[in-house]
């Protein structure tokens, strides 16, 4: 009976802590120029957290816990006219058995890419918008026949 009162206190303690702990936070913010909206879509293996449209100056956040098994957050951002321009990274990573938590990660769109910080440094250009709009031709397009 002790050794059962024992294992039950020590989950006990366990999920206390778990619930106690600070969640791990990934924040965006728009810094593209006037009226230029930025579209996010970000998923992990487990949520959708949908598509947000931030106009510039605005910011979107969430916040999670790591997965004992690995979390993963893939966004997509897109900005310009028709949305024609597109990036495409994870945005966050956790190494599977080392759990973070309170880890702050900070995305910023910009006119020329996407740039990166934890908050202690300077923002850094990590990706490239890619121009998604059709292909242009330069001369008339051959015939077919």
């Amino acid at each position: 009976m002790n050794r059962l009162l024992c294992v039950l206190v020590l989950i006990a303690l366990c999920v206390g802590f778990n619930n106690a702990k600070m969640k791990n936070f990934v924040h965006f913010k728009n810094s593209l120029l006037q009226k230029n909206i930025l579209k996010i879509h970000c998923q992990s293996d487990e949520d959708d957290l949908g598509i947000h449209f931030l106009s510039p100056g605005q910011t979107y956040n969430f916040s999670f816990n790591d997965s004992i098994f690995k979390t993963k957050i893939d966004c997509e951002l897109w900005q310009g006219i028709g949305f024609k321009f597109f990036a495409k990274f994870m945005a966050y990573k956790s190494g599977g058995l080392i759990l973070h938590h309170g880890k702050k990660i900070f995305w910023d769109a910009r006119e020329d890419g996407i740039y990166f910080t934890h908050g202690k440094q300077i923002p850094k250009l990590e990706y490239k918008w890619v121009d998604t709009s059709p292909y242009v031709w330069d001369s008339p397009r051959p015939s077919l026949f």
